[in-house]
């Protein structure tokens, strides 16, 4: 029996591409996921693909009133909620004197505010119990910054810093906070991200695929992982850019502009 057997489980972003499909392997595993999104149409769509228990509930996580909301009727119907998944999120590549400043604040009130409320309305009760799990969906730009991506690098920095605070908060406490970090992965996201193409076909050759992603961010929750890189083999080249960020810069500018 998976140790996911009757999780409660809140899934945002989980119209489409990783969010739904981590909702139809949470079923597949004993779960409850309540999938949540902005669009009921697409969540239903969604829906006709999960065979087992689950709940679908519109939500726009830069609505404070609605994650409040949501939260207080999750709750009230299932007493608790086991995990939070915060995967809501999109980009768009664009270089930065292109960018208007509101696209910036928007992106931010998605990315990293929307799991900042999610989180505050759903810790509170985890803490109270001495358990539970917050896995935030950041990306490989939260590690490393890349030419036409400062709007959603910020985002993602910000989330990733974000959550290693919030982990040395709440040690001790029960609740583990993951970090999800993947490179580009082929779902819907580029389509709005890069319209063109022209970036999905620089680095179709290491694109992740959605399903795998999904699986490792299933697993993480089942081994109540701190942090999932992938692709795994990108560990290393992180551990050198850390070490000496503006050489590797330097020496890798040309492997990482590929927007």
């Amino acid at each position: 029996m998976s140790t996911l057997q009757n999780k409660v489980v809140v899934i945002t972003g989980a119209s489409s591409g990783i969010g739904a499909l981590c909702a139809r392997l949470l079923s597949e595993k004993g779960a409850i996921p309540i999938l949540t999104a902005r669009s009921q149409e697409r969540l239903e769509q969604v829906s006709a693909g999960i065979s087992g228990r689950h709940e679908l509930i519109p939500l726009d996580v830069t609505r404070q009133e609605q994650v409040e909301a949501v939260a207080a009727r999750v709750l009230e119907q299932y007493g608790r909620v086991d995990i939070l998944l915060n995967n809501a999120g999109y980009g768009k590549f664009d270089y930065f004197h292109e960018t208007d400043l509101t696209e910036f604040e928007q992106m931010m009130d998605v990315n990293y505010m929307g799991a900042v409320r999610c989180i505050k309305a759903f810790l509170p009760q985890m803490t109270a119990r001495g358990t539970g799990q917050i896995v935030n969906v950041a990306s490989m730009a939260g590690k490393i910054g890349t030419a036409k991506s400062s709007s959603y690098t910020a985002t993602k920095h910000a989330l990733l810093g974000f959550s290693n605070a919030l982990r040395q908060e709440l040690r001790g406490s029960g609740v583990t906070i993951t970090t999800i970090n993947p490179g580009p992965i082929d779902t819907p996201f580029f389509d709005l991200a890069d319209p063109s193409g022209g970036y999905v076909r620089n680095v179709g050759w290491f694109m992740l695929k959605p399903d795998k992603v999904a699986q490792h961010i299933v697993r993480a929750m089942e081994l109540r992982k701190e942090e999932v890189n992938l692709p795994r083999w990108i560990s290393p080249f992180l551990k050198l850019y850390q070490l000496a960020p503006r050489l590797t810069d330097r020496l890798g500018h040309g492997v990482m502009n590929k927007k």
